[in-house]
């Protein structure tokens, strides 16, 4: 059983792993057979394997452990990541990862595992846990590009909420990793309404103006409500801590 301990240290592994493992291919091959037979691994998706527990007869690695290794650049992004962290309010079925490669949504063990838009390799942390996932200030910038495919703005807001503070240094790298002047808008706008919970300085907020787009854009698809805010050349909400308070509304963008 002595691979079987060094399988469960890796928690999920690869067939190349195995090779490594067995020192040949077609030991490799035959391992793997053999262990998903006798209920020791199972099969994630096509090389990807899980290692079961003896004793609970669970996949041993976490679902962010799983993602990190779907492929060679995984890396768990998005609302994953501010799970991840601690700072989700809501718990998904869903873990979003980005990746270079061509991966296909697909299901293991009650998760939903899907891609999302690869950008770049700025901001990713490898943990000595096996996780590799976006920084917190990464997960923040992506997320306010994304939020109207992945959580909502609602459940952005209520991410941010429990956030302590944040690097202005690592917002700015990750604002200049995306390249787009409207998503200065959007993230000034944004996080300005925490700013002080955030720590961030009005240095911050200003380099973000710069770094804004001439025309007026919306923060969202148009809302009746919208106002137009002229600091930021971006309708939007007039006040979104009340769009917390709410509670669930029309503004959830799931």
């Amino acid at each position: 059983m002595d691979l079987y301990k060094e399988l469960s240290a890796l928690r999920c592994f690869t067939y190349s792993d195995m090779i490594q493992l067995t020192d040949s291919a077609s030991s490799a091959q035959w391992q793997i057979r053999d262990y998903l037979e006798k209920g020791y691994i199972e099969r994630v998706r096509r090389n990807l394997y899980a290692v079961i527990s003896m004793e609970t007869e669970q996949p041993i690695p976490s679902r962010f452990q799983i993602a990190s290794r779907i492929t060679d650049d995984a890396c768990v992004s998005h609302h994953s990541a501010f799970e991840f962290y601690g700072y989700a309010n809501q718990v998904f079925y869903d873990v979003y990862f980005t990746t270079e490669k061509t991966v296909l949504p697909f299901d293991y063990d009650g998760v939903h595992y899907q891609p999302v838009l690869w950008r770049d390799n700025t901001g990713i942390v490898e943990t000595n846990t096996g996780v590799r996932v976006t920084s917190l200030e990464r997960t923040v910038i992506d997320s306010i590009a994304d939020f109207t495919k992945i959580g909502g703005l609602e459940e952005l807001l209520r991410c941010l909420a429990l956030i302590p503070s944040l690097d202005e240094n690592k917002l700015l790298e990750a604002l200049e990793m995306h390249n787009r002047s409207q998503l200065y808008q959007k993230a000034g706008y944004i996080l300005e309404a925490c700013a002080e919970d955030l720590a961030l300085s009005d240095e911050f907020f200003s380099k973000c103006v710069a770094k804004s787009s001439s025309s007026k854009t919306y923060l969202f698809d148009k809302q009746d409500d919208f106002v137009f805010h002229k600091k930021w050349r971006l309708y939007a909400p007039a006040d979104l801590k009340k769009i917390i308070d709410k509670g669930v509304d029309d503004y959830d963008a799931v």
